[in-house]
């Protein structure tokens, strides 16, 4: 399966989430208009360096994409994941830059 199409997102709860081996993995956001900034991301230490973050944000960023909003990676995770996938830039905000 594709973690990626795996990805829920928890509009409650304002968050996205994959599920693995009874783990949750979750990516954090505020929605403001058109602008969804993500502010948290969380993978369970047994969870970590398998792949499951990048999974969570890229159906997180897929999410995004489908629904025509901007990106702010307050998160350092969500930043990093995008400057490393040149693919996504086209989704940052107008107004942001990589600072960190």
């Amino acid at each position: 399966m594709d973690d990626a199409a795996a990805v829920r997102h928890n509009r409650e709860a304002n968050r996205f989430e994959l599920e693995r081996e009874g783990r949750l993995a979750i990516a954090e956001y505020r929605l403001h208009g058109d602008t969804i900034t993500f502010t948290h991301t969380y993978v369970p230490p047994e969870l970590r360096g398998g792949g499951v973050g990048s999974a969570l944000v890229r159906g997180a960023l897929e999410y995004v994409r489908a629904q025509g909003l901007k990106v702010v990676p307050a998160c350092s995770f969500v930043a990093k994941y995008m400057r490393e996938h040149p693919e996504t830039q086209d989704l940052l905000a107008a107004q942001h830059s990589f600072d960190f």
